[in-house]
This record gives C-alpha cells, sequence and structure tokens, in this order.
C-alpha cells in the first residue's frame, strides 16, 4: 500500500512540500486546511478544509485513513493545531515532525521591542508615537481595541474581525512585499511604531528592512514554544530526509 502523508498547511513551506511529495511516486499525500483564508492557492495531491475536532478528532482521522507519518507546516503562531497534532500523534504512534521556517534575527541597527503576546505588545505602544502598523494577521485585534488614542493601520489578508481599535485602517495585501513598497507605506501613513510576529521568511520580512532604514521601533511578538518532544525541521528538504525520501 502507498505511504499517505498528511500535512496540516496553510504555509508556503505545506505547499511546496505538498508538490515535493506528490512527486514521489506511489507516496499519497493529503493537505489539511482549516478553512480561514477564502482563496487558498492551488495544492499538489487531496486536499480537505476543516476542522478535525481537537486532538480526538485529529487521531480518529489518523487511523480511519491509515496515515503513516503527519507534517505539522501550520503557522508558526497556530498553538492549538501544533498541540492537538502532538497529542494525536502520540496516541496514534504516527511519526510526526513540525514544519517551521526559522525566525527573523535582528541585526545590530534594528530596534527590536520582544514580547510574548499580543496583550504585551498591546501595553508597550503608548511609550511610542499615536500611528501603528499593526501586521500581526486578522484575529487578535481585540488586544488593542482599548487602545483609543491610536491609528492603527492594519494589513491581513482577509478582513479582519471585530472588535478591533475605534481608529483602524485595514489594507487587504498578501505578500510577497517590496523593501521600496514597505518603506512608502510607512512613510506615507506617518507610521510611529510597527508591530509584528516572529513568522519568519523573506514574504514579510521586508518591512522589518524598511523598519529599520527609516530608524522606526518594532514590536515583535515571540513564537510559543513547541510541545515537549516535537521534532522541528526548518526546511521541506529536511522533511523529505526525516521521512527517508530524499529529492524526487
Amino acid at each position: 500500500m502507498s505511504p499517505h502523508v498528511l500535512i496540516l498547511g496553510g504555509t508556503a513551506e505545506a505547499r511546496e512540500l505538498a508538490a515535493e511529495l506528490a512527486a514521489h511516486p506511489g507516496v499519497r499525500v493529503t493537505t489539511s486546511l482549516a478553512g480561514r483564508v477564502s482563496r487558498p492557492g492551488a495544492l499538489a495531491g487531496d486536499v480537505r478544509v476543516g476542522g478535525f475536532g481537537g486532538a480526538a478528532g485529529l487521531a480518529e482521522w489518523l487511523r480511519e485513513k491509515h496515515v503513516d507519518a503527519l507534517v505539522d507546516a501550520t503557522h508558526p503562531f497556530a498553538e492549538t493545531i501544533t498541540a492537538n497534532a502532538a497529542r494525536a500523534a502520540a496516541e496514534t504512534g504516527v511519526p510526526a515532525l513540525v514544519l517551521r521556517r526559522q525566525g527573523w534575527r535582528p541585526g545590530p541597527e534594528d530596534r527590536w521591542h520582544p514580547v510574548a503576546s499580543l496583550a504585551e505588545a498591546a501595553g508597550l505602544l503608548p511609550r511610542f508615537g499615536p500611528r501603528v502598523f499593526l501586521t500581526t494577521g486578522r484575529m487578535g485585534l481585540s488586544a488593542f481595541a482599548r487602545l483609543t488614542d491610536h491609528h492603527f493601520v492594519v494589513r491581513s489578508v482577509e478582513a479582519p474581525e471585530p472588535p478591533m481599535p475605534p481608529h483602524t485602517e485595514v489594507l487587504l495585501a498578501r505578500g510577497p512585499f517590496t523593501v521600496a513598497d514597505e518603506t512608502e507605506l510607512l512613510q506615507e501613513n506617518l507610521i510611529d511604531v510597527l508591530v509584528t510576529k516572529d513568522s519568519g521568511g523573506a514574504a514579510t520580512a521586508a518591512k522589518l528592512t524598511a523598519a529599520r532604514r527609516l530608524g522606526l521601533p518594532v514590536v515583535v511578538v515571540r513564537r510559543p514554544p513547541l510541545p515537549a518532544g516535537v521534532t522541528a525541521v526548518p526546511d521541506t528538504a529536511g522533511v523529505l530526509e526525516r521521512l527517508g525520501l530524499g529529492s524526487a
């Protein structure tokens, strides 16, 4: 029987991994999407959309579909999904990996202020000017809702969910972004401070370069820790090696 690999997707790395696995004769790949983005890009192999019903539901799906390996390639901040995947893998004995792109690292000229949560990020903002470029995604804006004296420029792929700050301007856009465009955005909107999650990767890193060049402070929300005992690899080549597949 062909080996069956389940990818918990939603990232560029998940799409790349699905294509790599589908190119291997005899490998069946299924990518599962949470369904939070209305127009996901094309994916190689089979695709399912929607949740599993927690760790127990995922464990049941792994058994029913005879999954041989599980790869969690969700966003670095999808903490609940990652925890559920770890529990389901442990319960079923299915080998599991986490595919996580490497996080960003500040340079000597960066003015970074690392924090552990969106709430902590909101607590820092009164130190800076009133105009905020917020790029933490469409969820979690409630953490900033009490900041009535600030003006937020919020960028996300999909429209954000309320509650949100009363003075909010929404920009719907998907990366990659250029340094020139990010610099222009920061200048035209008179941004005083950038708030971002440490998502890593090149697609949205240009804003960090633009902020550095303009001397702007950046509040960076650190990634949540991985569950105990979970193995993480930084790229698709590492996953393929761990799965014993190598390059197609």
